[in-house]
């Protein structure tokens, strides 16, 4: 590691715990906070994750301001459960239907600036299983406390079955060789694909944000050639668990995040990438991944 990334390490790496609510109320001074959890098919969790930080954060304290769900084509009872946990929710496809609508989770994320108003939005994952809400806090911490921060990432152990590592796959078989060979400013990032992180809107509605599961990377990558590594702070928030999809479906994941790294390397952008897949027997399976990106929301009215 050169010098240069171990001072950046040192300095932008926090613990939950660096502050207290009150630091984090006192440096709040009347700043609006939301909370934004994407969400698709999620009826069995999005209830317990809107329902412990809403009374948490928003009737105990109040750190945040608002609890907004953007609803992803969900085809379970989502948006109702959410809504009966005291969310404000929104269907993605519902949200500027002039601009169209487009599957996953970047375009959920994207669609909410359009519906908070928040000058700070956090992002959870609505498949939480082992956490706490000391993950919003956490994450606020450096955005309220330092101006030069701009987007900050959680990170945290992950158990599971097989230890540590069983989960994290596209993490550490596609994201990380990618952030060593293409983008090494990130490398001390601990877990740059983090579904709970949060940013500054003044710097996310500048972004363009790729549809589906590359929204994250995508975000990193761009805010350390806009904004130089002093705007990227991480934070660890201790242990996390949630669903684990299967390989197949994380191929699909991985082909999109390797099209935004492609995309700004060098590559030519595009709405979709081919995927070959062998299921048993073999049977062979074919589809096209989409990997569409949204231009900044400031750009489009």
């Amino acid at each position: 590691m050169s010098s240069a990334g171990a001072s950046w390490s040192a300095r932008n790496t926090h613990h939950w715990d660096d502050w207290t609510l009150d630091d984090l109320l006192r440096a709040k001074a009347g700043r609006a906070v939301s909370l934004v959890v994407p969400a698709r098919n999620e009826a069995a969790t999005v209830g317990d994750v809107v329902t412990r930080v809403r009374e948490a954060l928003v009737e105990t304290v109040a750190l945040l301001d608002e609890v907004v769900v953007i609803d992803s084509d969900s085809t379970d009872a989502t948006y109702d459960v959410a809504t009966d946990a005291g969310a404000v929710v929104h269907r993605a496809s519902e949200v500027r239907p002039d601009l169209g609508s487009w599957p996953g989770k970047g375009e959920a994320m994207w669609k909410s600036l359009f519906v908070t108003r928040g000058e700070v939005l956090v992002f959870m994952d609505a498949d939480l299983v082992d956490w706490d809400t000391h993950f919003v806090p956490g994450l606020l911490g450096p955005l309220l406390t330092r101006p030069e921060v701009e987007l900050v990432k959680g990170y945290y152990e992950r158990p599971g079955e097989q230890g540590p590592l069983d989960g994290g796959r596209v993490t550490e078989l596609v994201a990380r060789p990618l952030i060593g060979l293409l983008f090494p400013g990130l490398a001390d990032l601990v877990q740059p694909l983090a579904g709970e992180w949060a940013v500054r809107r003044s710097l996310f509605e500048r972004l363009a944000v790729p549809t589906g599961y590359a929204v994250e990377l995508a975000a990193l990558v761009d805010t350390l050639a806009e904004r130089g590594p002093a705007a990227i702070a991480q934070v660890d928030l201790g242990v996390r668990a949630h669903r684990h999809q299967s390989l197949h479906d994380l191929g699909g994941m991985a082909t999109q995040i390797l099209a935004a790294a492609l995309a700004r390397s060098g590559g030519e952008p595009r709405d979709s990438a081919p995927l070959r897949q062998f299921l048993p027997g073999p049977e062979v399976v074919d589809r096209l991944v989409p990997t569409r990106e949204r231009p900044p929301a400031v750009s489009v009215g």
